[in-house]
């Protein structure tokens, strides 16, 4: 199952078009869009004051309501835009965003109005193909949850199980302490009210993937196609699986796992330092990971950049509507990331 998104962020849509969707899912609908809820800006002052009702309307692919195996393309209207925002800076490359890049890339031809394709509101279309794979998942018996595990240096709760994760995702800050998360909202409300921005990182599980998947060589490694989904979502910049950095400070005898055969039979690992993964194969512990993405780049204070038209240094002050962390809409988007990596990895 392969998907395409498409759109940008002040077009008249953004949608998705996922090719290879098994024939016969039952699609339920209302699972997706809680998902998009989840991610959808407008909600308080933690979020960008943008409102989009991102409701999902299919094209094609779904039929009295259960997928054909034809392309299931679906689209998301976008609403609120107010693209003067951008209309006095569209020369400006705005520090940390794709936009000179871009403007490389494509010879100058591409949208800057709220960073075009390269807008994090691209990532709507993704939690929908994402929870579609989220329903051929737990058919396999397969499950997929986040928390947010650091912001700007304050620390949640490590992941525990599945359970654990299914209950952070029915709260607005999806945390596993809510003291911790009450911290971390106080450093986002600091931030905004001193015109900036702050990141954190995601901690994500994947449970239920049998042993055996995957394979050491390029292509087939489970951490690679894991980390071409996830480094996929904009302002992801670190993809760690298991204890990750922390490797760095252990020895050997603290990093191994020692293996047991549980009540089952099943052979597993005391720890999961390795996150699920040993030689690019799944070793069936949990497959965990955690992604770290850097603070958001629209902020309101002063900043130097080059005008692109002209060739020269400029000074630049942004307007607009601008989230002043990413961090806690994005843990549906990592999750829709990790559950079409699992996906793949299936071969489904």
């Amino acid at each position: 199952m392969k998907y395409s998104i498409f759109g940008e962020s002040h077009g008249p849509a953004i949608g998705v078009v996922l090719e290879g969707v098994p024939a016969g899912l039952e699609l339920n609908l209302e699972a997706i869009r809680f998902d998009l809820s989840r991610r959808a800006p407008g909600k308080n002052a933690l979020s960008t004051a943008r409102r989009e009702a991102d409701e999902p309307r299919i094209l094609s692919g779904v039929f009295e309501g259960k997928t054909t195996g034809a392309p299931l393309c679906a689209v998301i209207e976008n609403t609120d835009t107010r693209s003067g925002d951008y209309a006095r800076t569209k020369d400006l490359a705005r520090p940390g965003h794709a936009d000179y890049a871009a403007h490389v890339r494509y010879d100058g031809f591409n949208d800057y109005r709220g960073g075009g394709h390269f807008s994090g509101r691209l990532t709507a279309p993704l939690v929908f193909a994402g929870g579609v794979a989220k329903q051929l998942l737990a058919q396999r018996g397969v499950r997929v949850g986040a928390h947010i595990s650091t912001i700007y240096g304050i620390n949640d709760d490590s992941l525990e199980d599945w359970e654990s994760l299914r209950a952070c995702a029915g709260k607005d800050f999806p945390v596993l302490n809510d003291q911790a998360g009450e911290e971390m909202q106080a450093a986002i409300l600091e931030a905004k009210n001193e015109q900036d921005s702050v990141g954190g990182s995601i901690e994500c599980g994947v449970f239920g993937l049998p042993a055996g998947l995957g394979s050491p060589d390029f292509g087939q490694n489970a951490e690679g196609i894991f980390s071409q989904y996830l480094f996929a979502v904009p302002a992801v910049k670190a993809v760690a699986f298991g204890a990750g950095a922390a490797f760095a400070l252990m020895r050997g005898s603290e990093a191994n796992d020692p293996l047991y055969v549980d009540g089952d039979g099943s052979v597993k690992a005391e720890q999961n330092c390795a996150g699920g993964i040993n030689g690019g194969i799944t070793n069936g512990m949990p497959l965990v990971f955690e992604v770290t993405m850097r603070p958001t780049p629209s902020i309101a204070r002063r900043q130097f950049t080059v005008d692109m038209a002209k060739g020269i240094n400029a000074e630049l002050e942004l307007q607009g509507r601008h989230d002043p962390c990413v961090v806690h809409r994005a843990v549906p988007v990592i999750e829709a990331a990790a559950a079409l990596a699992a996906c793949e990895l299936m071969g489904i």
